[in-house]
């Protein structure tokens, strides 16, 4: 029972993290809009690995939960099928990031093993991997829009917004004061 509560915490604290960053992001950078959901700098894609990277399978369900209210109930509300599709994607691309980083470097759940290096492979990848995947869904869906653009959009926005979060998540740990040595 312990387990399952932590669980479901882990799953509340990504949803309260990922909607306070896009409500901050839409703060910050609406201007930077290119077209609804595809940003020039968009934070909650840095909260979306952070939270996976963090919190594991939780943190992808949080993702997958409030992405479907977010986009059912405030990008998309009149298109179901994007909304549910924008809400799979968006929880799948931080996931797969993270599982290949897990088989490439070995990452470890407690993330002892991340060094600064691989972390920002870990972000590229996600930021490759994010547009990818909903692009791909964008030709398949018929979207004749200009998905090269919006690709190119989405990737650097994806890459500044997950650069941003993890740095300034970084910085504030900084200021925590050290951990006591444990004693064996």
């Amino acid at each position: 029972m312990k387990h399952l509560r932590f669980q479901a915490a882990m799953v509340g604290a990504t949803m309260l993290a990922f909607v306070t960053t896009i409500a901050v992001n839409e703060w910050l950078f609406t201007r930077l809009e290119f077209v609804p959901g595809i940003n020039w700098i968009y934070l909650p894609a840095g909260m979306r690995l952070l939270c996976v990277l963090l919190f594991g399978n939780a943190g992808a369900l949080g993702l997958l939960l409030i992405s479907w209210l977010v986009c059912f109930f405030y990008f998309f509300p009149d298109d179901y099928l994007r909304s549910f599709m924008g809400g799979v994607l968006a929880a799948a691309a931080p996931w797969i990031a993270n599982r290949l980083a897990q088989q490439a470097f070995g990452l470890r759940a407690s993330l002892t093993n991340l060094s600064p290096a691989r972390l920002l492979v870990c972000i590229v990848l996600y930021s490759v991997a994010s547009p990818l995947l909903h692009h791909v869904w964008f030709a398949v869906h018929g979207d004749s829009g200009d998905l090269l653009h919006g690709f190119v959009v989405m990737f650097v926005g994806d890459l500044a917004g997950t650069l941003i979060v993890v740095y300034a998540m970084k910085g504030l740990l900084s200021l925590l004061p050290p951990a006591a040595p444990r004693r064996l």
